[in-house]
This record gives structure tokens, sequence and C-alpha cells, in this order.
């Protein structure tokens, strides 16, 4: 078991991939899979923890996969921003149904579903305890959800990334594929960078890193996981220099 971070945060950010609210189906949203993370966010809620949330667009379209399909680059990347702001409603969906306060902002405006992205208001939001979930990555082609949760990370001067994974932290080489694959209990950005680790893409660890902003990976298959690493307890890995 590895070291409990530092402190206690008080305000994290949650970065999870589209792919994580698809359950066991190859496609798409699995309700019951986003109320099971919904009641995680709860839980670390009921800390007294601010949380603000990004969720990726990969169970709907990524794209990436559109670009290396021949589909021009830029368009494929606002589709996929389309997907994650329809993830973010069926996030707030099944939150508002524990009866907590949400807000979805999108970094692209769109009025009639949600908030257009105004720092000084979602800090607001985030003071009176309503949970964040900021959609369509920057607003930008070219930069990933990842990048994007580093950004609001950043913005929001939330303490730490919670980076929702299906293993408990960062490993070596893969451990699904690999029997003999170590975990790290903690690496540096730079480590992450020059040894390749899937993490996150390269220019969200290097946002990070500038910015000082540690990055806790952990399972969220793990049902309490969240909320234990929180509680100083579970398996995880933080990047941090």
């Amino acid at each position: 078991m590895s070291t409990p971070p530092e402190a206690a945060y008080s305000r994290v950010l949650l970065k999870i991939s589209g792919e994580a609210l698809m359950g066991d189906q190859g496609f798409g949203l699995h309700p019951p899979t986003v109320e099971r993370i919904a009641r995680e966010v709860q839980s670390v809620r009921d800390l007294g923890v601010e949380v603000c949330m990004v969720i990726g667009g990969g169970n709907i379209f990524r794209g990436l996969q559109g670009s290396a399909q021949g589909m021009e680059r830029t368009t494929a990347d606002y589709m996929g921003m389309l997907a994650t702001v329809m993830n973010a409603l069926a996030m707030q969906s099944a939150l508002e149904g524990l009866g907590i306060h949400t807000r979805v902002i999108s970094a692209i405006p769109m009025d009639q579903v949600c908030e257009p992205y105004i720092r000084r208001r979602a800090v607001r939001h985030l003071e009176k305890k309503r949970v964040c979930i900021f959609a369509a990555g920057t607003g930008n082609p070219y930069f990933t959800t990842d990048t994007a949760a580093t950004l609001r990370a950043s913005e929001m001067s939330c303490e730490a990334i919670f980076k929702g994974t299906k293993v408990d932290g960062v490993y070596d080489k893969d451990p699904v594929k690999h029997d003999d694959a170590k975990r790290y209990d903690r690496i540096s950005y730079d480590d992450v960078l020059a040894k390749h680790l899937k993490v996150m893409d390269a220019s969200a660890i290097a946002l990070a890193r500038d910015n000082k902003l540690p990055i806790v990976v952990f399972s969220l298959d793990e049902p309490g996981g969240f909320r234990g690493i929180l509680a100083g307890e579970g398996t995880y890995t933080i990047v941090k220099d």
C-alpha cells in the first residue's frame, strides 16, 4: 500500500474516459455504470471535497479515429467534443438523481443545454459545493480531454487531478498483457514523458508539471476507490516532481 497524499485535498478534478461509461458494452452509455460512478463522486463530496469532472468522448466518437479513417481532423475533433457534452449530460442526470446540484459547463457555447465556460462563475459553483462537469474539451481541435482536464484543474486551482482508469496505478508496461509489470507508487512527470507511459498525453503531463499539479492514477473499477484515496487508503500511483 502506498503512502497517502501529503494532505487531504479540498478541491480535486476527476478525469475519466468516455469508455468508462460503457460498462461491458462495446459502445455508448451504460446507465447503471454511470450511476455507479456518480455514487463514487457523491461519496467524495460527502467528505466535504469540492469536485469537478472532465469526461472523454471515446465511447461515442473519437476524433483521432475519425481522422485516421479519412475525415478532416478538425471536423473529427469537434465531433469528439460534442460526444463529451452527451456524456457530461448523462453524468449530470445521474448526479442530480442522487440529489447533487451539478452544472455542465461547455467550452463550446450551447445555451439550451449547458452553461458556457466562464472561469469565475465555475469557481463560484465549486464554492457552493456544486459538481462542475467541464465538457467539449478546451474548445479547440488537436487537444485531448486529458489536456482539457489539466487546463481546467489549473484554472480552478484544484490540488490534484484524479485519473480513473481500469488499473490501480501506473505500470512500466501493460499489466493486462504482462504478468511481470511493475507498479510505481510514485513517479515524476519527466519519467512519465521519458518512458512514454500512457498516463495522459504528453501535453497534459507537461502542463501538469509546469503548474506543479499532482496526478493520482487509480482504478475506477475498485468500489470506493476514489473516496478511499482521499481518506488516505487504497492503491494508486501519484505523479509529481
